[in-house]
């Protein structure tokens, strides 16, 4: 709760134009300025709530993906799910004529939803043992990533319309049109997703285990697996349409959680995800002031931060390995 206030702080007084903490309260009851109502009221609260609830899901789905392939370098793009969901914009703006990210959210659903069934489609197929091992799930959405990249790639050189479109939605903003219609769609999806993945916290405990150790505690593999994709999927899809496709939060958030919080997964869900919707809120209060008047995009924040990070942690964990 704390994490929150700080977050809704920080995203509704920083920006181009700072306003002192009573004068943001004062836009918020609708007795300030007009000014300050509309920067507060109109941008700055739905951008922040957005980057809130968007950071706090793709961080507990980078749980559950560390959690199911037991690899803390695991992020939710690598089963498929986020190029699946960029696909399917794609085709929505190309051939639909999308505007928006309201009506980017069906498109992405879909498209993550197929991009999971392909993934678990092909993994079985190579698992050996039936089971929808970690191994084959990860191999398979390497693939299936690529190939869905490529396709992406192909429509985006023959449409330049759709290029403009895609190119600043994919790299992750909180201010590209999104208000709080966007913010109430995305809500009911990533809503079940968090309940879920909480529901999902003692299967996580057993599956670091191993599938061995699993199965001897009578943990059923491919329904727990199909689980864990599921809710991958609700998450991943809602915050990719209200906040584009961000990298690096699903997998530093965890990794910080799980060093300050340790591995229960009870606790390191709810820390994941307040420490992602931190990191998405502080990327986006940096983007808004760096280059005043102007505004990086989350996404390339992000990028810069997430890039070191993840070399870090690279060394951090090869040191703990040997």
């Amino acid at each position: 709760m704390a994490v929150t206030v700080v977050c809704l702080t920080l995203g509704l007084m920083v920006g181009s134009r700072g306003i002192a903490p009573v004068a943001v309260w004062q836009a918020l009851l609708g007795t300030a300025d007009p000014e300050a109502r509309a920067i507060v009221q109109d941008q700055r609260l739905p951008r922040t709530l957005i980057g809130i609830v968007g950071g706090a899901a793709l961080a507990v789905a980078g749980v559950v993906v560390q959690g199911h392939t037991r690899n803390p370098l695991a992020d939710p793009g690598l089963l498929g799910i986020t190029a699946g969901s960029s696909l399917a914009v794609v085709v929505g703006i190309s051939a639909l004529g999308l505007t928006t990210p309201a009506g980017y959210l069906g498109a992405a659903f879909g498209g993550a939803a197929l991009g999971t069934i392909v993934v678990v489609v092909i993994g079985l197929a190579a698992s050996r043992r039936r089971d929808a091992s970690p191994a084959s799930l990860v191999l398979a959405g390497t693939a299936v990533s690529a190939l869905l990249g490529a396709i992406t790639g192909i429509i985006l050189l023959l449409d330049s319309a759709a290029l403009d479109l895609f190119r600043f939605w994919t790299v992750g903003s909180l201010s590209a049109g999104r208000d709080l219609d966007v913010f109430l769609a995305a809500l009911v999806p990533l809503a079940v997703g968090g309940v879920l993945a909480g529901a999902h916290a003692r299967a996580l405990d057993v599956l670091v285990l191993g599938d061995d150790v699993a199965a001897a505690l009578g943990r059923r593999l491919l329904p727990t697996r199909i689980l864990g994709l599921v809710v991958v999927t609700l998450l991943v899809g809602g915050a990719t349409v209200a906040i584009g496709a961000l990298g690096f939060v699903g997998l530093v958030a965890p990794h910080l959680a799980r060093r300050v919080f340790g591995e229960k997964h009870e606790v390191l869900l709810p820390a994941s995800a307040m420490l992602g919707s931190l990191l998405v809120v502080f990327a986006d209060v940096i983007g808004r002031v760096i280059i005043s008047p102007a505004e990086l995009p989350v996404g390339v924040v992000l990028a810069v931060i997430g890039a070191p990070a993840l070399l870090v942690i690279i060394v951090r964990t090869r040191k703990t390995s040997t």
